[in-house]
């Protein structure tokens, strides 16, 4: 009979076997304030005509495997430059895959392709790299959290990165990183390197990079409608120079977004008015708390232009186990990395929640 164990270890590569899944927890019954989502759904009356309109979905077909009537709204409807197209992808994580697996070549001096990042970051930066067969490089942040740029230059100049991701703002300290810093790494990269800037809280932050895309011919913008307001339907788009697009299309998987998923990112982005309320109401409620946040004794509050908000407590392992006790869920940062020492991680949502949050904190710092 087969030694289950035996059979891993033979079979399944040792860096895989060497780490965890990423986890997610069980939300059941707690208030969820750790992944970043919308806590507002669309109104009522839109979620009637949604509802007929997926009921009129071909379930029984593939969807069309070029994607056209979708890739066209979310150009005509989310700011992509004339001229320019989109790759749509099962949300944001599939595109990186994409990117990843796309660079990531071993042939060049006996020397695996290189991924880029600063760091802390997005952990599936490192764990597509790490997956797809390509050396990761984190370059640290300043302590203020700031980009680096002597240092991302310099490691630029070292490693001869394929790619390198640019979150703006970044996940998980939510600040935007200089433009001018920004570019200069672009530019850096040259004829040899893909900048990839990951706007997936774009729509909090309200501001861009897309509309660089005609100045920089080796730049794709990332972004995903999961943190508009759609999370639950996972779609993620990326923009860039038509060449570009070109072979990353030939990595991405056929029908990898399902009809049911089309058909509710077409409705939204017809609605997109409607999300783009709900996200200057979070942004409204990001002030609030993040000034409210201020005023507690031992807290530091990071800027932040997204939907979260960081922040430094002085045990962070203390109050997350306070908040778990009071069924509030939040995300303790402080494992990711040593710039991130007791900080901790919240999303902005409604009101009652962010009072239900702010009463849980108050508490556990006593």
């Amino acid at each position: 009979m087969t030694d289950i164990t035996k059979l891993i270890d033979n079979a399944i590569r040792a860096d895989v076997r060497a780490i965890g899944s990423y986890h997610v927890p069980d939300a059941s019954g707690y208030i969820k304030l750790d992944s970043m989502e919308n806590p507002y759904q669309l109104p009522e009356e839109l979620r009637a005509e949604l509802g007929t309109r997926l009921a009129e979905a071909a379930l029984n077909r593939y969807p069309v495997p070029s994607y056209d009537t979708l890739k066209s709204r979310i150009c005509a409807k989310l700011g992509v430059p004339a001229g320019y197209n989109v790759l749509v992808g099962n949300g944001s994580d599939e595109l990186i895959t994409i990117l990843a697996t796309t660079i990531a070549r071993q042939e060049r001096e006996n020397k695996r392709a290189v991924i880029m990042a600063p760091i802390p970051a997005f952990v599936m930066f490192s764990r597509s790299a790490q997956f797809a067969g390509a050396d990761f490089v984190g370059v640290p942040l300043r302590a203020d959290f700031s980009l680096d740029r002597e240092a991302m230059l310099a490691a630029i100049e070292e490693h001869k990165p394929s790619l390198v991701f640019l979150a703006y703002p970044n996940n998980p300290t939510g600040n935007l990183f200089d433009a001018g810093d920004m570019e200069a790494i672009i530019e850096a990269l040259g004829e040899t390197g893909i900048a990839v800037v990951d706007e997936a809280y774009q729509p909090f932050a309200k501001v861009s990079f897309m509309e660089r895309l005609p100045r920089f011919p080796n730049l794709i913008v990332m972004r995903t409608l999961s943190k508009l307001g759609l999370a639950g339907i996972r779609l993620g788009y990326m923009a860039g120079a038509a060449p570009l697009l070109a072979q990353f299309e030939k990595v991405r998987p056929p029908y990898n977004v399902n009809v049911l998923t089309q058909v509710a990112a077409e409705f939204a982005l017809d609605h997109i008015e409607v999300l783009d309320r709900q996200a200057d109401l979070l942004n409204e409620e990001r002030s609030r708390l993040a000034a409210a946040l201020a005023e507690l004794p031992g807290v530091t509050v990071f800027p932040s232009a997204a939907n979260f908000i960081s922040l430094r407590v002085p045990d962070a392992e203390r109050v997350c186990t306070h908040l778990h006790g009071a069924k509030v869920l939040i995300k303790n940062l402080s494992k990711m990395h040593t710039l991130l020492a007791n900080c901790i991680r919240v999303t902005v949502s409604t009101p009652e929640e962010n009072a239900q949050f702010l009463n849980a904190l108050k508490t556990s710092l006593k």
